[in-house]
């Protein structure tokens, strides 16, 4: 299992929505969004609220791919890895339900909690940063974006 970097768990934070990729049993991509990836102990997991093909999914086939990207940055992470659906009691998914429970209400079903073993990391940048010249740094990029999304940070 790779290790989730400082960087690649601040993205995760800063864009609260990633996208899971597994596949359907006709082998054709099934996509998912999810407010839910976090990191715990430098190891992804990502609740089951109301993603029961997902489920299916990776009982079939644990091979999964996560995109984030932080809209603003433009720029974020692929992970790729095997999934591993964690049993309700289980210590881990406990730690996860409570967290998904504490930030988004007590009503908040988690059917399922699933365990990233993450086999690769890429990083996932925009035109932004590969073509732009000249070269603009991150604050630039940032502020140009929040200016094009029409969004103050909080604070301003």
């Amino acid at each position: 299992m790779i290790e989730i970097t400082a960087d690649m768990t601040a993205i995760i934070q800063q864009a609260i929505l990633s996208f899971v990729a597994t596949v359907n049993e006709d082998g054709t991509p099934n996509l998912s969004p999810k407010a839910s990836l976090t990191v715990r102990n430098g190891v992804l997991y990502f609740a089951d609220i109301a993603s029961p093909k997902t489920i299916r999914n990776l009982r079939r086939n644990p091979a999964v791919e996560i995109n984030v990207v932080d809209i603003f940055q433009r720029r974020g992470y692929r992970f790729k890895g095997r999934a591993l659906i964690l049993p309700a009691g289980d210590g881990e998914y406990s730690m996860i339900a409570d967290w998904v429970r504490a930030t988004n209400g007590q009503e908040y079903p988690v059917d399922h909690v699933v365990k990233i073993d993450t086999t690769s990391i890429t990083p996932l940048l925009s035109p932004a940063h590969v073509f732009a010249q000249p070269p603009r740094s991150q604050d630039e990029i940032r502020s140009t974006y929040l200016q094009k999304y029409a969004v103050k940070p909080i604070g301003e």
